[in-house]
């Protein structure tokens, strides 16, 4: 079942630097030669936002997404997903231009 997330991209993990993290195994093999992604769901929140979610002791929610398409840190992408078995870790649907600036 695919989904769009929205969010900003907090690391980037290119393919050629892969082996220097240490990824989860299922996550390794999924990301072969692949970007992976960590984004903060929703994009940048205001100060308000922050502010009651600390009063909230609501945490940022976060995803790990696998894809083709190159993304740079602190971007804002708009990216159609699919889920893994892997809880928060996702891969796009699209094999094209997946992430929208």
């Amino acid at each position: 079942m695919t989904e769009t997330i929205q969010g900003d991209v907090l690391h980037v993990i290119p393919p050629d630097e892969l082996g220097e993290h240490d990824l989860e195994p299922g996550l390794q093999a999924l990301a072969d030669s692949r970007y992976v992604l960590v984004l903060r769901k929703g994009g940048h929140p205001s100060i308000l936002d922050l502010l009651v979610a600390f009063v909230r002791r609501n945490p940022i929610q976060v995803a790990t997404v696998v894809t083709d398409q190159r993304v740079d840190e602190d971007d804002e992408v708009t990216l159609t997903v699919e889920e893994t078995d892997m809880e928060g870790v996702y891969v796009t649907a699209a094999s094209g231009p997946d992430a929208q600036k």
